[in-house]
């Protein structure tokens, strides 16, 4: 069997973000045969611009993060919640990958949303709106894939949530449902 490659986005882009630390927690939990990239470069693409989306022309991380989603099998964001929604460099990042309209990027890629938040409900407003704007992108989104840490200033204060069982339970779930998503996808 191939690996499945997970594309991995982090919506934060602070060093110490929770966010990026489930994220690193998500790649030391996958399976032998998922191999997690996480992409480290959403703080430098330009804001969307169709006069910048030029074939031959488009800015270098731009087109590296357009090859790295068409390379994977699945799509996974990761993302904290920016006054009740999806931070901007996410959202740009899905913006680029919606591109061109129709056959983006993430045109049928199969999508999931988790994330980790200060607030008490771990940041579902930011995954809901994520989820609507990937699957306006035209991805296939992972309505199932469930994964909310609130309180992640506090509850991982001292603890990397690679080392809090109840995350790397949730994190299993996670992968359970991507498996489910190539599987139906294959048949």
């Amino acid at each position: 069997m191939s690996k499945n490659t997970v594309l991995t986005l982090v919506g934060s882009l602070r060093a110490g973000s929770t966010n990026l630390q489930l994220a690193e927690a998500i790649q030391l939990n996958a399976p032998e045969q998922v191999d997690v990239i996480i992409h480290e470069s959403l703080g430098n693409i330009p804001f969307y611009n169709e006069d910048l989306d030029i074939e031959g022309q488009v800015p270098a991380a731009a087109a590296a993060l357009r090859a790295a989603a068409n390379d994977a099998d699945t799509i996974l964001l990761v993302t904290p919640e920016h006054n009740g929604t999806v931070p901007a460099s996410l959202k740009n990042a899905i913006d680029w990958l919606s591109r061109p309209f129709g056959a983006g990027a993430l045109a049928g890629k199969p999508t999931a949303v988790v994330g980790t938040a200060f607030g008490q409900f771990g940041g579902v407003w930011a995954q809901d709106e994520a989820r609507k704007a990937v699957g306006i992108a035209g991805a296939q989104v992972l309505e199932d894939v469930k994964l909310a840490v609130p309180g992640s200033m506090v509850r991982f204060a001292e603890v990397h949530p690679k080392d809090d069982a109840e995350v790397v339970e949730q994190i299993k779930g996670v992968f359970d449902a991507l498996a489910a998503a190539r599987t139906a996808e294959a048949a």
